[in-house]
């Protein structure tokens, strides 16, 4: 039963038609919806998305949903992103995650991206002075994850995605595939070869909808007052295939899979194909301290010209506190930072609670 629910996912992962991952920059910008590419967590972001192989616990729903399967009990992040900072978007995320059963966890995520009082202006007004709008884009996400071996981890997630404005609005859902497995190169070293694999952003098309699409006009040849509705062209998602291996070098202690080691260093590299923009290279590394002290850097690579303004290199760091002895609580610290061009970036901080 677990092989044959594995071989789902896997089929899930490569079966998925009517997909087109060809890198191609041509159809850069065709795509709707691109708040779903917005990674909203402080310690995966750290390495610009390297660690799609190695991401562990709640923050696994967005990079690869199977890491989620990690989750020892409970565990609640909140985090606070600053969008290319001079711009005044901001975004708020919420997740929790829950152990149901040995092997099985379910996961709940909401990223809510605020853009702040933007002024309304029309033909006849160009410059303003007629009030204001506040657009809104929420995502909402259900996952369920589940350890199928010693060495296979799999998961499934669903996403509703909603954008609107005072009078538009644009309602749609997409679907999360991913698959994670572990080995080692050495006799006694089980999880030190991680390797990974996630389909992210598969779905129908969204359309907008809504009286902001209509207005009323006069037929000069027979001078009626009528209401014309504009129809809204369809959009697709921005699906992404994305496969990544990492590989944890351990010092100190007696690297007992249960003992954190002394210190980690794991190196790590992400493949994305992405459908509508160029394929991207991500590479990282994390130094980790015990469970205490977690320091990361990444760098996201595009051939060419870049079409995106997130390439570039970017860091994080983590602060692990116990809270308790025995209980194994803990309380997290993360921060990131993500070079952009232009602006000045992209700041992440959040609070993990483990339970």
């Amino acid at each position: 039963m677990k092989i044959n629910i594995a071989a789902i996912t896997l089929l899930l992962l490569f079966g998925a038609q009517n997909l087109s991952f060809a890198g191609n920059p041509d159809r850069q910008g065709s795509a709707g919806a691109g708040e779903l590419l917005i990674n909203p967590w402080g310690r995966s972001s750290g390495w610009g998305g390297a660690g799609l192989a190695s991401v562990r616990g709640l923050e696994a729903q967005y990079s690869n949903v199977a890491g989620t399967a990690f989750t020892r009990k409970t565990e609640l992040i909140f985090a606070r992103t600053q969008w290319l900072k001079g711009t005044d978007i901001n975004i708020n995320s919420f997740g929790l995650a829950q152990r149901v059963g040995e092997t099985a966890v379910v996961t709940i995520g909401v990223t809510s991206m605020s853009f702040g009082d933007i002024e309304r202006t029309t033909v006849e007004n160009p410059e303003g002075g007629i009030g204001f709008f506040s657009p809104s884009f929420f995502n909402f996400s259900l996952s369920y994850a589940k350890e199928f071996s010693r060495s296979i981890y799999g998961g499934l997630a669903f996403k509703v995605i909603s954008e609107s404005i005072s009078d538009v609005k644009a309602t749609g859902v997409a679907f999360d595939a991913g698959i994670q497995y572990i080995t080692g190169l050495k006799k006694g070293q089980k999880d030190n070869l991680k390797f990974g694999i996630s389909l992210k952003n598969v779905g129908p098309t969204m359309k907008y909808s809504g009286d902001g699409l209509s207005f009323r006009d006069v037929i000069s040849s027979n001078e009626v007052d009528l209401t014309i509705e504009q129809r809204s062209a369809k959009y697709e998602l921005p699906s992404s295939l994305n496969m990544g291996a990492s590989y944890d070098f351990r010092f100190g202690g007696d690297d007992s899979l249960e003992i954190a080691p002394m210190h980690r260093i794991t190196p790590a590299f992400t493949f994305s194909a992405n459908s509508f923009s160029k394929d991207q290279f991500r590479i990282g590394v994390e130094y980790a301290y015990k469970t205490y002290l977690m320091v990361r850097a990444g760098y996201v690579y595009e051939g060419g010209e870049s079409t995106t303004f997130l390439t570039g290199p970017t860091a994080g760091v983590t602060f692990e506190i116990p809270l308790g002895k025995k209980s194994g609580t803990t309380l997290g610290i993360d921060y990131s930072y993500r070079d952009t061009n232009p602006f000045t970036g992209v700041h992440t901080i959040g609070a993990r609670f483990s339970l």
